[in-house]
């Protein structure tokens, strides 16, 4: 008696020539690849998303915070050792740009610039270089605003590092204490000394004057010009930027009127 094939021992039946088995496996293939590619471009795709929203937030000069953008680990490097390795990568900036770096004017540069950078205009950075302040009795008993108007600062551009440049106004009244005047311009400029988005300044000046005066009572304009709007981009030469802080006794209008017919 002649046994039935199994199944487990049955061939594979043909389909235009080609075993089940081999189209099946071709199938998970295709499927396979497939979903690599559609996640690859899911990727792209979000990729060319986070880059666009970027360039949104540059260009529009956004502020993603009122604490400026700064690592755990930013002040583990002394002041030399970032000016050494600062020199070093703007060396190679230059270089790529094609600048001859054995000229005499050019060869100091990547130096000068990285001193200016850790020592000057982004010292501001470092909580070291915070101005110390100290009150003062209000002796006079003087209850009216105090007004400091047209203090010069320079910053820079977070977006570009490029400058931004104006006149800081700050008012403020005392709650029994006072500061020396020229602590106003210093906080001004301890702050503006770092990349920087003028609403931020704006609002960590107002905030660091209401912890030195313990008084709400703060109000600070800002009124500057974008380089990265007059030399880029739109190449605007005459627009300002001006942003405003009030708290306390400044939310109300008689008070606010007062002090911005003073800054005028």
């Amino acid at each position: 008696m002649k046994l039935k094939e199994t199944s487990s021992n049955a061939q594979p039946k043909k389909v235009n020539g080609i075993h089940n088995h081999d189209k099946q496996d071709s199938q998970n293939f295709t499927t396979s690849t497939n979903k690599k590619k559609q996640v690859k471009k899911t990727k792209e795709k979000l990729l060319t998303h986070k880059q666009e929203d970027l360039e949104i937030i540059g260009e529009n000069h956004i502020a993603t915070s009122i604490e400026t953008p700064l690592r755990k680990d930013a002040f583990e490097l002394d002041d030399d050792t970032k000016i050494e390795k600062i020199a070093v990568h703007f060396k190679e900036i230059m270089d790529i740009l094609g600048l001859d770096l054995t000229d005499d004017s050019l060869q100091g540069t990547p130096k000068r610039v990285a001193k200016m950078y850790v020592q000057e205009i982004f010292k501001g950075l470092n909580p070291e270089n915070k101005p110390a302040t100290k009150m003062f009795e209000n002796k006079f008993g003087y209850n009216q605003l105090l007004v400091e108007k047209n203090i010069s600062f320079h910053s820079h551009c977070e977006h570009h590092f490029v400058p931004i440049h104006g006149k800081a106004h700050i008012a403020y009244i005392s709650n029994e204490g006072v500061i020396g005047l020229s602590k106003l311009h210093r906080i001004v400029d301890y702050f503006a000394r770092r990349p920087q988005v003028q609403e931020r300044l704006t609002n960590q000046i107002g905030e660091e004057l209401k912890k030195m005066l313990g008084t709400e009572d703060i109000a600070v304009v800002l009124d500057a010009a974008h380089m990265c709007v007059s030399m880029r981009g739109i190449k605007d030469q005459t627009s300002t930027t001006i942003t405003s802080f009030y708290s306390g006794k400044f939310n109300e209008e008689a008070t606010r009127t007062e002090f911005l017919k003073y800054i005028q």
